[in-house]
């Protein structure tokens, strides 16, 4: 197997939400796995907080995520953001349009000074994303 890295997000009671609204955004098959499920619960009120899951998707795109229990300490990240980019226009757009729509618009997606069209949100679990459409390459100068 080759190396991969995945994000990974840390939630606090809201990772099979926020998972179940990825699949909806992104597609492919989704695991949820219970702290009760690996016998892995300290306290039996969390006993159905998801441990861990995983989505992934024909497109080649993985997101992991689980729910810190109460007796971890949790806190979100501010200085890391999820990023889209790729040349298929019409399925990016319909990611941020979906990442975006009960979440916060940072920068519309639109044309950007490097010729792409570029747009960043956060959606609605505070999860922040970027989104990279490319645009055509430039002609070679003579």
């Amino acid at each position: 197997m080759a190396t991969q890295l995945n994000p990974y997000l840390g939630f606090r009671d809201n990772a099979k939400d926020a998972m179940e609204f990825y699949q909806t955004v992104f597609g492919g098959a989704l695991q949820l796995n219970t702290f009760k499920e690996f016998d892995a619960s300290e306290d039996p009120s969390e006993d159905n907080k998801i441990m861990h899951a995983v989505l992934e998707t024909d497109d080649g795109i993985t997101i992991m995520a689980s729910d810190t229990p109460a007796s971890m300490g949790y806190q979100t990240t501010s200085n890391i953001s999820m990023s889209l980019s790729g040349d298929d226009e019409a399925r990016l757009r319909k990611y941020y349009d979906k990442l975006s729509a009960n979440g916060t618009v940072t920068l519309p997606l639109e044309k950007a000074p490097w010729g792409d069209h570029f747009g960043m949100c956060n959606d609605q679990f505070g999860v922040r994303w970027m989104v990279n459409i490319a645009g055509e390459d430039p002609a070679p100068t003579e």
